[in-house]
């Protein structure tokens, strides 16, 4: 009864209202989280850093498939990250991407470092089309999430690069902006 009770008022929480905002104005999440890390203070620099789960796999179903305009023998790479701002992890996040779709220097980035896939794909100016959001957890995210979101991210020809499931920590409702 309690958790239940936590998530109804984060959901009515204007602190939650402001950064489905930030969110919003943003096709990176990546950006959207340092922009809000910084806002509301929760770690100094606000840096987004991914720490990935080296040996996660999850293959792609039909409809994420078709989402990416690929078909069933297309290849396809899959990253599971945590985006953390300092020692806060604000995000738990699912992405399958196409490798043929990016350039060999963006791929080797995702594969060997840390680095956000907003900002290793950030040169190729994509634009974020929003599938799906919901206040608290959706069905791929873990306990404790407070937004679920689900995205494919598009280049400027409309090609799909990216498909993400964001799974959003009661994290970013923990400090208020100044």
């Amino acid at each position: 009864m309690a958790a239940g009770l936590a998530f109804v008022l984060a959901a009515c929480s204007p602190t939650l209202a402001r950064f489905e905002r930030t969110l919003a104005a943003n096709d990176s999440a990546t950006a959207a989280l340092r922009q809000w890390c910084e806002a509301q203070r929760i770690a100094a620099p606000a840096e987004i850093v991914a720490d990935t789960e080296k040996d996660a796999k999850e293959a792609a179903n039909p409809a994420i498939r078709a989402a990416l305009g690929v078909g069933a023998d297309e290849p396809l790479a899959f990253r599971h990250v945590r985006l953390r701002c300092g020692g806060a992890v604000l995000s738990d996040a699912k992405n399958w991407y196409v490798p043929a779709r990016l350039t060999p220097a963006m791929n080797s980035a995702l594969e060997t470092t840390r680095t956000p896939f907003g900002t290793v794909v950030r040169p190729l100016g994509f634009r974020r089309e929003r599938l799906a959001s919901q206040h608290g957890r959706a069905k791929e995210c873990p306990a404790g999430t407070v937004l679920s979101h689900k995205a494919v991210l598009r280049v400027a020809n409309g090609r799909a690069i990216s498909l993400v499931i964001e799974c959003y920590t009661r994290a970013n409702l923990a400090k208020e902006a100044f």
